[in-house]
């Protein structure tokens, strides 16, 4: 098992790398060369970075992404493309991704951007709290000490 991050954005990673550290986990993190970094990470941590571009890491992750693996990802797209390889994906407020609902968040997505394309304002995300963190924290931290058990 590895924690793999969808790293564009994500607001999790350091508590992804605490989990992998306390269970002894690989983490892998795919991100753009824009958000390449010179910060120091433990060895269990590795990076790929991709070309700058639309979905690039996207696909990487679909690429690298294997059976057992937690993906960490706010991106239903990219959800729905690895649910069918029996992957578990969680999005950074805990709530796992799950095939019998991955639809209606794609059917909800294509609804707002369309609105916006028709010019109407559309709400964005609520800003990510403590409390947030937190309840991800102990979410995934649940789920990987089962699986491990």
């Amino acid at each position: 098992m590895r924690l793999v991050i969808d790293g564009d954005g994500s607001p999790v990673k350091e508590e992804v790398i605490q989990l992998g550290a306390t269970f002894n986990l690989p983490v892998l993190i795919v991100t753009s060369v824009d958000h390449y970094t010179t910060k120091e990470y433990p060895d269990f941590v590795q990076f790929i970075y991709v070309d700058k571009g639309a979905d690039r890491a996207d696909f990487q992750i679909v690429k690298e992404i294997q059976l057992d693996d937690l993906l960490i990802t706010q991106d239903y797209g990219l959800a729905s493309l690895v649910l069918p390889k029996k992957v578990r994906v969680f999005h950074h407020s805990g709530k796992e991704y799950l095939p019998e609902s991955i639809d209606q968040l794609l059917a909800q997505r294509y609804v707002g951007a369309q609105m916006r394309k028709a010019g109407k304002r559309t709400k964005g995300p609520k800003a990510f709290t403590k409390n947030d963190r937190q309840q991800f924290y102990q979410i995934l931290e649940q789920i990987i000490r089962n699986y491990c058990e």
